[in-house]
Order: C-alpha cells, then structure tokens, then sequence
C-alpha cells in the first residue's frame, strides 16, 4: 500500500540564551587567531600543487627551485606522444554521462522517497546506507560478469553504468532530503490550479531543486572523472581508456618520468578546478540545504 506523506507544519523554536552567549564569544575571539591557523594549512596545501607546476614547466633534468625558464614541452608531449588528447575526451564523456543518468535516476527515486510511504520504505533506505560501506573493489567480479553476458566488456558504456550504479545511492538519499525541504503545499497548490502530479513537479518542484541538483551531479561527475579502478578493469583498449589510467601508463617498474606524469595531472586536474570555480555557489548552497530535514 503505497500513501503519500503530508508533511506537518514546523514549529520554530526560539534560540536558546545560551547560543547567544557562545556567538557572542566567538564573535570577540581575536582574529589572528582564525587566519593564522587558516594560513599554516592553506600553505600545507598548496606546496604540493607548487611541486607539480614546478615539475610541468620547468625543464628535464633541471633541479630549480623556480621554474625558469619556463618549458610548455611536458604537456606537448603528454597531449601528443602519450595520448591524453584521447584520454581527456573518454573521461569527458564518462563524467557527463554518469552526472546525466545519476541524476536523472536519482531524481526520480528521491522523489518516491520523499513523497511517499510505502511497506519497505525503512528497509529500502537503511539498504542504500549499507551500500555505501561496500568499497568498490568487491563490485568488480560481479560486474565484470555481468558486462562479460550483455557483451558490454571493453565498452564506455560499461564504466558509466558502473559508476552510475555506485552514486545512486548516496545521491538518491541527497535528493530526498532536498526534496522534503520544499514545502508540500506548493505542489497542493498546483495541483488545485488544474496540474497533473509530472507537470506540478516540474513547474514548482524542479526549479527550486537547481542548488541540490548541482551539488549531486558536481559530485557524481567529479567521482566519474577521478575513478580509476572500473577504467582499469573494464577497458582494454588504449583507445577507451580515461585520464586516472593514462597517468598510470606514466609509470613504470624502472622509471618514472616526473615531467611528463606532472603535466598529466595538472590537465587532470584543472577541468575539475574550474567546474567547482563556476558552481561553488551552488554547491555550498546545495550540500547546507541537504543536511537539514525542512
């Protein structure tokens, strides 16, 4: 027996006097209190993006502290010689691919989770957090024999199932609590001004669901472009093969070559940098908007 749930109007508590007390006390620590710790970990963290830029354009064989001069001659060679041009491409369509379908999946199961009750609604739910304790590494044999049956093995479209697969849970649960934060009576109300349940949703529900939408698709296309395991496993062809496995060909059992690997990761990494530098916004509204149940 599948009901739908009406959710009951909140009550807002006032804000305790002791809350205010500790803002007020936070609000009078010094201030070199916070940047000074803030700085020493933002230099914690940028050394080591330093390193990678001082490999990718300094020149071979150069020990500078200072990349000077600088050389663009890693990154032609990893473009060119070592196929990244290929490789980016691959994971462009892997990461688009997997933020379409898990969101577009999840979207749909967040929705029946978050308006309806059904029998095994608390079995369904603790059944998608217990699948996020499951690492990755035991999917692959069960998989690969799947993919192996529905002829898929050596295929792109393989990892974006894969991976598709393992985000839909955590992004189903997101979406469900985005969505319990829109107040029922919207839809209520469109319903009453003669739309059916799909176009109330799409008109009301859906434009104010851009912030979570954001954050799970941000999310699932980051994990996509970064995951090397399923690429690895799944594809055998260099011409399918993604960004994390092209950096893996990089590396050998006698040398390394740290120019080359450097200039990999920077063009690994800067698509991503700027994906976030656009939605940041968002994301943050997203994530702050999905821990709180409205």
């Amino acid at each position: 027996m599948i009901t739908e749930i009406a959710p009951a109007p909140e009550r807002v508590a006032p804000e305790p006097a002791r809350s205010r007390g500790k803002r007020r006390a936070w609000d009078e620590v010094p201030r070199w209190q916070i940047y000074v710790p803030l700085s020493v970990y933002l230099l914690f963290t940028l050394i080591p993006f330093y390193w990678i830029l001082l490999f990718a354009l300094r020149p071979a064989g150069s020990t500078s502290l200072v990349p000077w001069p600088v050389t663009f001659d890693h990154f032609q060679k990893v473009w060119t010689e070592r196929s990244f041009g290929t490789y980016f491409q691959n994971s462009v369509l892997v990461g688009v691919a997997t933020l379409l379908l898990t969101t577009v999946v999840a979207l749909a199961g967040g929705y029946a989770l978050a308006r309806f009750d059904f029998r095994i609604k608390r079995a369904f739910m603790l059944a998608l957090l217990c699948s996020q304790f499951v690492p990755g590494a035991l999917l692959l044999v069960p998989l690969f024999q799947i993919f192996a049956k529905l002829q898929m093995i050596n295929s792109l479209g393989s990892v974006i199932l894969a991976e598709t697969v393992f985000q839909l849970p955590l992004s189903m649960i997101l979406i469900s609590g985005f969505i319990r934060n829109v107040p029922y009576s919207l839809e209520e109300a469109a319903w009453v001004d003669g739309c059916d349940r799909f176009t109330a949703f799409r008109i009301v529900v859906l434009p104010l669901l851009r912030p979570g939408l954001i954050a799970v698709g941000s999310f699932a296309f980051v994990h996509a472009w970064n995951h090397f395991l399923f690429a690895l496993m799944f594809l055998s062809d260099q011409s399918k093969q993604t960004i994390p496995v092209g950096l893996n060909t990089l590396m050998s059992a006698d040398s390394v070559d740290l120019g080359a690997l450097a200039a990999g990761g920077i063009v690994a990494a800067v698509p991503v940098v700027i994906v976030f530098a656009f939605i940041q916004k968002w994301l943050i509204t997203g994530f702050s908007a999905g821990a709180v149940k409205g």
